[in-house]
């Protein structure tokens, strides 16, 4: 039996309007969300967000609580106050949205970079290979500051000669984008794939 069956729980109020004006923005963007909408009533009187979707639910609702702890402590106090839940559910829901898109995000840098080895694991040297997997390591936030011929150096014990011409290979193959000039150059993976 769920809390929400216990004959002394509490009828919970929302404004499903409210809702869903705060949705539709997101939903016209991207067209996932009207499966969110549709359930929604059965979302407010259930615990689990996978129940609610009938399906496992891939993402990260913490690191989103993570990102902005004040705004989430600030949207349960409030809804601790009284039955009306609807700020609690726009927050939620927002929240979750946000999870959705870090993960759509994670998926995204998951297959770019699978394309990427695809494409140009063959024509890369094991020291230009321990490069770039440093970068990728980075994630989604990408390498900070991008590579520079110091940091190759530094990654690969290569001399500096030797990292500026691997910078200079993997950037005239297309594994990286060149930014800026001389002492100031730095490098990005060049990720130009399509995503999802």
């Amino acid at each position: 039996m769920y809390n929400w069956e216990l004959p002394d729980w509490p009828e919970f109020k929302y404004n499903l309007a409210a809702v869903e004006a705060e949705l539709y923005d997101f939903a016209e963007e991207t067209g996932e969300v009207s499966g969110l909408l549709k359930t929604l009533p059965e979302y407010v009187q259930q615990e689990a967000l996978s129940q609610t979707m009938s399906r496992a639910v891939v993402l990260s609702l913490s690191k989103a609580i993570e990102a902005n702890k004040s705004s989430y402590y600030a949207a349960l106090k409030a809804a601790q106050q009284s039955n009306e839940i609807t700020e609690w559910i726009v927050y939620f829901a927002k929240l979750t949205l946000a999870a959705q898109r870090e993960a759509k995000g994670v998926v995204n840098f998951s297959l770019q970079k699978v394309l990427f080895f695809d494409r140009y694991k063959a024509q890369l040297t094991e020291r230009q290979l321990k490069a770039i997997r440093k970068m990728l390591d980075a994630g989604i936030e990408g390498f900070k500051g991008g590579m520079t011929a110091k940091k190759y150096m530094n990654i690969t014990s290569a001399s500096k000669a030797t990292a500026t011409r691997d910078l200079q290979t993997l950037t005239d193959a297309g594994v990286l984008i060149s930014q800026g000039e001389g002492r100031s150059s730095r490098y990005i993976l060049n990720l130009a794939y399509p995503t999802i």
